[in-house]
């Protein structure tokens, strides 16, 4: 997982044409380095739902140039024919709803995507059985996602964002419903996630418990970016 980790550079993104067009992101620039956690932050309808798809490639940008890990992904337009294989092989997700399949127990919830992706179930179930243990939910691994707590649900969630070992995780709202420890707990694990595997980590939060851990932090207002310096207490 080595490489650029994510470069995004002029990024637009218009919706509609003509006298009704709404520009949603203006020339967006952004640079996240492998290990490293960045936060995301803005108002309602300023953009950031807007950029966290175009760089997942659930939408099309208008124009600008986006890289994650090694490879350029769009450059004025798609460069990489198989979205979806890029979704599942480059690209971590981690919800505010963890999303878990109820029917399924937790190690399979997490191996599910690297079987999808042609690895043998063995060797799936195990790479998932590590992620458990290093996020300490080993111990549920045979458990169904109705038996876990808030907490336990979004560590299994993580876990599956990074069984597939992506350059790159985007993380929406991922704290939103849990309370400060447990918050603060899953951006600590987020933090030595990102050390651990050198994965490039975007968080977008309005979640004021948060915000005080982000080294950086990109403010995004009527889609334009403003990089600044964050507190990033507590996690060195």
């Amino acid at each position: 997982m080595s490489g650029q980790g994510i470069l995004i550079e002029g990024l637009s993104k218009r919706y509609g044409e003509g006298d009704t067009a709404v520009l949603a992101l203006k020339n967006v620039n952004m640079r996240v380095a492998p290990g490293e956690v960045v936060g995301l932050i803005g108002p309602s309808g300023s953009g950031k739902s807007t950029l966290l798809k175009c760089l997942g490639a659930v939408i099309d940008p208008t124009a600008g140039r986006m890289m994650l890990g090694d490879e350029v992904i769009y450059d004025d337009g798609w460069k990489v024919r198989d979205l979806r294989a890029l979704r599942r092989d480059k690209i971590g997700f981690v919800f505010q709803a963890p999303y878990l399949i109820p029917f399924l127990d937790v190690t399979d919830n997490v191996a599910l995507l690297p079987m999808l992706a042609g690895v043998s179930n063995d060797q799936a179930r195990a790479r998932a059985l590590a992620l458990l243990a290093a996020l300490d939910v080993q111990h549920r691994a045979q458990a169904m996602p109705s038996q876990l707590s808030g907490g336990e649900q979004q560590r299994v969630a993580i876990a599956r964002g990074l069984v597939n070992r992506p350059p790159v995780i985007l993380a929406d709202e991922p704290t939103a419903p849990l309370d400060s420890q447990r918050a603060l707990a899953v951006i600590r694990i987020l933090n030595d996630m990102a050390r651990r595997y050198q994965t490039a980590i975007i968080v977008v939060t309005h979640d004021e418990k948060i915000i005080p851990t982000f080294k950086r932090i990109y403010h995004i207002r009527d889609g334009v970016t403003h990089e600044e310096a964050g507190e990033g207490r507590g996690f060195d």
